[in-house]
């Protein structure tokens, strides 16, 4: 970013203000505070005309100056109004309602100007209602993590979390900030309580006693580069949770435990953690280093305990990793009596578990070891595959991600799509993550094929291992 100031200290500009301190800059705009009520922006020619044609602020609104051999366009804001990008919230936490109100209105009409531009490095102007994207090169964030952001002070979380959101944003109730969340378009879900009286996008109830607000938008879980699992959690999991009446009616009240198997990389972590995302539930996680324990009975006691916190803070999912490090079959002779206990007291609280409105996933890199009694119908009713990537699905994923950056036209992504097809997703997340680093390093305005290729280079080579001596 430029820091040096466009205009010196004390510049008079052709409404009287003064130029005071520089506030915030980038490299095609610089906001100054002035010696009156105004803050005023300055952009380049380029950038302004850039939002003129995008319909996000006609030129009419900028004066036009020249200082030396630059020429620039000029907005002012009264001090009243917010001018800033919007990447500055994570210094501070609103704690205004209006203010965070007003920020999602501007969040909303932009968003109806442009479809497909990011406004994670936009600047806020309030007065305008309006949020002007930079179009640097950085990874583009959708509207509901800006969002969230924006509310909770600089916290990554999207606003589909909302139990979450809630947490963090502990300076407004649910109910305001559903209706924060609803008027900037997006999805508020549909079983979010708020007291009478808020804005007419909550309906009243029949009875009169409290109200709710609306879906504004359809929620669709999507998980890219892996559609066979998506396909499967939308029909198993998320479609009876959206849709509970109908299937409460064929007596289905809550979705069944899940085991997903398959070798290291493939992404069976990656899927779960977006579906906990999505479900925004809250998550416990069990595994061999949390419930571990060399003491007779312990590890019993804590399993118990992680089933007792599910149940007691349901709709929640409790994570099974590496289930077989503490659920192989019993049979194997080495086990013990404190093995046997452990996996008894999994089989007692496993069939618990649905009708508590408990989601159990587990995760293993070797079903054959799993105890049998553990993965039979009524305690695991799905048990999942999933394999490495396929080449389409590689190609869907790293599609996504280049979605998200702004690139030249010409990519050649075919050879990068074949290197990495049967590689971890990760690979393939590295690899565009690293391309954009590249990018932004050398100054170049777009992602190129060359640092594609030189990211692509820059993944370890895999070689074969030898243990033992070597005889020359």
């Amino acid at each position: 970013m430029a820091k040096d100031l466009w205009l010196p200290k004390g510049y008079k500009l052709q409404d009287g203000s003064e130029v005071n301190s520089l506030l915030f800059w980038g490299d095609q705009w610089q906001i100054y505070g002035a010696s009156d009520i105004n803050n005023i922006l300055l952009a380049s020619p380029e950038l302004a005309q850039k939002w003129h044609d995008k319909g996000f602020l006609d030129e009419s609104l900028f004066d036009v100056i020249t200082f030396g051999d630059a020429s620039f366009r000029v907005l002012y804001s009264p001090y009243v109004y917010s001018m800033a990008p919007v990447e500055v919230n994570r210094r501070k936490l609103i704690c205004d309602k209006m203010d965070a109100l007003s920020f999602a209105i501007a969040l909303h009409e932009s968003r109806e100007l442009s479809k497909d531009d990011s406004f994670h490095d936009a600047i806020y102007v309030e007065q305008y209602s309006r949020l002007l994207p930079t179009w640097t090169v950085t990874p583009r964030i959708s509207d509901d993590v800006i969002l969230g952001k924006w509310l909770t002070g600089g916290v990554v979380i999207s606003t589909d979390s909302f139990r979450r959101l809630t947490q963090l944003a502990g300076w407004m109730d649910a109910g305001d900030i559903a209706e924060i969340v609803h008027a900037a378009g997006l999805y508020v879900p549909a079983d979010v309580y708020v007291p009478a009286g808020k804005q007419s996008a909550i309906a009243v109830t029949p009875e009169g006693e409290r109200e709710i607000l609306s879906q504004s938008t359809s929620k669709v879980f999507s998980l890219p580069g892996r559609p066979q699992i998506e396909e499967f959690f939308n029909e198993h999991v998320i479609d009876i949770v959206h849709n509970a009446e109908k299937y409460q009616r064929m007596g289905i009240e809550f979705p069944s435990s899940i085991v997903l198997y398959g070798p290291p990389g493939c992404g069976k972590t990656y899927a779960v953690e977006r579906l906990v995302e999505f479900l925004d539930w809250p998550s416990f996680p069990i595994d061999s280093s949390s419930v571990g324990s060399p003491y007779i009975h312990e590890t019993s006691r804590k399993i118990s305990e992680v089933f007792d916190k599910a149940v007691k803070n349901s709709p929640a999912v409790i994570i099974i990793d590496e289930m077989e490090s503490f659920l192989s079959e019993r049979q194997t002779g080495a086990t013990g009596q404190h093995h046997v206990e452990e996996v008894a007291e999994f089989l007692r609280r496993l069939s618990e578990m649905t009708k508590n409105k408990v989601l159990v996933i587990a995760m293993t890199n070797q079903i054959d070891m799993i105890d049998p009694a553990i993965i039979r119908r009524g305690r695991f009713d799905h048990i999942v595959e999933v394999k490495m990537p396929s080449k389409l699905e590689v190609s869907a994923l790293i599609e996504s991600l280049l979605n998200k950056l702004p690139k030249e036209d010409n990519l050649n992504v075919e050879i990068i799509i074949n290197a990495l097809t049967g590689k971890a997703l990760s690979d393939a997340a590295f690899v565009v993550r690293e391309a954009a680093r590249l990018t932004a390093k050398s100054g170049k305005p777009k992602l190129d094929q060359v640092s594609l290729d030189t990211a692509l280079a820059s993944l370890p080579k895999e070689k074969n291992k030898k243990i033992g001596f070597i005889k020359e």
